[in-house]
């Protein structure tokens, strides 16, 4: 039971974006344990990071 007098606002749209930056964060994190060693400088992180969203978007 809430004891909530005013209901917390709720963006259905913003949610909506949210759950799929969550999801995409989830994916990318599977990639990650394939090569995390690769990842110590800040270009080849983003060079993953780019890798990873390009094999996501041919899927």
């Amino acid at each position: 039971m809430s004891t909530r007098v005013e209901p917390w606002e709720y963006d259905r749209e913003m949610y909506k974006r949210r759950n799929e930056v969550e999801r995409l964060f989830r994916r990318l994190k599977g990639f990650r344990r394939s090569f995390s060693r690769f990842d110590k400088l800040d270009l080849m992180f983003i060079a993953f990071i780019n890798f990873a969203l390009i094999v996501e978007a041919l899927r």
